[in-house]
């Protein structure tokens, strides 16, 4: 009898990467670079991945794939994403002819969250709100071991508010890519944190030049955990998580932790803030991990 695994990818901007899981143990995991711009490559790219991970562990497995946008209940193509040459493809329905096997789709951020709710960083919490703070900006809700979606599938889309109480210090308005001014991903996001700041290079340069005491990337930071704390804080009023947990490579700031709490209290609207942020305990590999937790341990 061939062994049964559950393989989750994570179908990055740069990278695609691949996870085998029997159980709850990992037994495989690859990486390569994403098509740029390239669909029916990254349909073959995915293919090939599933194709080489069953011959190497003689097994057959259930597939879920995380993506950057989510499929439309409507008409099941791909919307929302930023890697636009996903955009308006049926990326499930091609994959299952392809793969000749049912496949799973979510939000790259709703899988972040489905792994960290089940053990990681928000284990035993009833309410988990994940964070990624990368090329975009996305979140994801998880209820008591339930992944929250809703009838436009976009819970979570926190990116694509504007930005509270903006003022003076956040600069000039920018246009996101979806076609809305000041979206907080403009703010947040790596490329959008370093459009704004007065230095060039990217999100990691500004962070490095923080730590070295530079003034100017010193006061970005300070920017970026303030703006940070503003729009956490209306994802606080409105759902109250236990936890927030970040991922994504921003997340991996350690001034985040230790800043972005005691600025909570300016606008949550309680006397106290006991919600918890925590990175992701599995750093960049809950994405992945995620989207294999989309299948059931026992699901075939």
């Amino acid at each position: 009898m061939r062994a049964h695994f559950r393989f989750g990818i994570d179908l990055g901007g740069s990278k695609t990467e691949i996870i085998a899981l029997h159980g709850s143990d990992e037994r495989l995991r690859r990486r390569v670079p994403t098509p740029q711009g390239d669909y029916p490559a990254t349909l073959q790219t995915i293919a090939r991945l599933v194709h080489d991970a069953e011959r190497e562990l003689g097994g057959h497995g259930t597939l879920g794939i995380g993506i950057p946008g989510t499929r439309s209940p409507d008409h099941g193509r791909i919307k929302n994403a930023n890697s636009t040459c996903l955009i308006g493809e049926d990326l499930q329905g091609d994959l299952e002819q392809l793969l000749q096997r049912p496949v799973r789709l979510a939000n790259d951020a709703d899988c972040l969250a489905l792994s960290e709710a089940r053990d990681g960083a928000g284990a035993g919490a009833s309410s988990v709100f994940a964070v990624i703070l990368g090329t975009g900006v996305g979140g994801g809700v998880v209820i008591n071991g339930h992944l929250l979606s809703g009838p436009n599938a976009i819970a979570g889309e926190w990116g694509h508010n504007p930005l509270p109480w903006r003022n003076a210090a956040d600069g000039p308005t920018r246009r996101c890519y979806c076609g809305l001014d000041d979206c907080i991903e403009t703010f947040l996001s790596g490329p959008g944190w370093a459009a704004r700041s007065a230095l060039s290079g990217d999100a990691r340069e500004l962070e490095q030049a923080a730590q070295r005491g530079n003034a100017v990337a010193e006061r970005a930071m300070e920017l970026y955990c303030d703006q940070l704390a503003r729009a956490l804080s209306g994802v606080i009023n409105l759902l109250d998580p236990h936890v927030i947990v970040l991922g994504g490579g921003l997340s991996n700031m350690p001034a985040l932790y230790a800043r972005v709490p005691p600025l909570l209290l300016r606008h949550v609207f309680s006397d106290q803030v006991n919600t918890r942020l925590l990175p992701a305990q599995h750093g960049d590999s809950s994405g992945v991990r995620g989207a294999a937790w989309l299948w059931g341990e026992h699901e075939q």
